[in-house]
């Protein structure tokens, strides 16, 4: 069934994310700094509005994707803001990564005006994004979840009712440690490898059919040996994932020292101006300390 949907923040993983909602046959309108990417969703037969009030007046649900907590709580709650113009009944599914206690904060204030809040964080990157298999988790009253499912799964494949508010940024928290973490491990083996002077790629081969294989080896370990740091998920979003991480696990007395070392590693690279690349771009941390690159054969 169509739906009347409003889409804010279309970056690297908003904009193909809303394309797949107009594929589906959704009446779209959007929002955005960037005026570039706002033309091109008109062009593929989105709505532009110029403010966040105006996007709610125009729909049942409202999408946001966004880079951090504040910029949600401002496009949410400010005088020109979504629930400004939201009328009784609508939905807001926030698709951002934020801190669980900012979810909370706005699902309560959004039951003030009656609107229903889901937090729905994705995992899966710019390919998946773009390909329309993300897997969402989401946090909030199970009546909300039911009546914006089948939007969530125009989007994604795999779509999970986590538990109430804040349960959806929690589960992408824990996502995010094992994801980067994860790149992490890798890079500190090929950097071992590199320095032994193994065949890389052989090396890959050999060890993604076993237990090291994951969904990261084969995602990150190509573009790794391309030299290929092209952004589908940055090292600054990353970062701020991360640091959320470790606000939420000292805040309930969880201490997480390879997190926290994560952290640092982040801090390291963005110093070393690599904030802009992927985060497999990890690797580049770990090559500097050893002195040498990973690279396929031919590059």
């Amino acid at each position: 069934m169509t739906k009347k949907i409003g889409f804010i923040g279309l970056g690297i993983m908003g904009k193909p994310m809303a394309l797949n909602l107009l594929k589906a046959g959704h009446t779209l309108t959007v929002n955005d700094l960037n005026q570039d990417t706002v033309q091109l969703l008109m062009e593929a037969g989105a709505k532009a509005a110029r403010s966040a009030r105006e996007v709610a007046e125009n729909s049942d649900i409202i999408i946001t994707m966004l880079p951090a907590s504040k910029h949600v709580q401002a496009v949410v709650l400010g005088d020109n803001g979504i629930l400004a113009g939201a009328k009784e009944g609508a939905i807001i599914i926030d698709m951002s990564s934020i801190t669980p206690a900012a979810s909370i904060k706005l699902a309560e204030e959004a039951a003030k005006s009656g609107v229903g809040f889901l937090d729905a964080p994705v995992s899966g990157g710019e390919p998946k994004a773009i390909d329309g298999t993300l897997s969402i988790m989401v946090g909030g009253k199970e009546d909300v979840f039911e009546a914006a499912k089948s939007v969530l799964f125009d989007m994604g494949s795999a779509v999970t009712l986590v538990g109430d508010s804040g349960c959806g940024v929690t589960a992408k928290l824990a996502n995010q440690i094992i994801v980067n973490l994860n790149i992490a491990a890798m890079s500190e083996a090929l950097v071992l490898a590199a320095k032994a002077g193994i065949d890389i790629e052989k090396m890959y081969q050999a060890i993604r059919g076993g237990l090291a294989g994951s969904t990261v080896l084969d995602a990150k370990v190509p573009l790794i040996l391309e030299r290929n740091f092209a952004p589908g998920g940055t090292i600054a979003i990353n970062m701020k994932d991360i640091t959320n991480v470790m606000d939420t696990a000292h805040e309930i007395g969880v201490p997480l020292p390879l997190s926290s070392h994560l952290l640092e590693i982040f801090h390291a690279l963005k110093v070393d101006g690599k904030l802009m690349d992927d985060h497999g771009g990890i690797v580049q941390y770990y090559e500097k300390l050893a002195n040498v690159e990973v690279r396929g054969s031919n590059q």
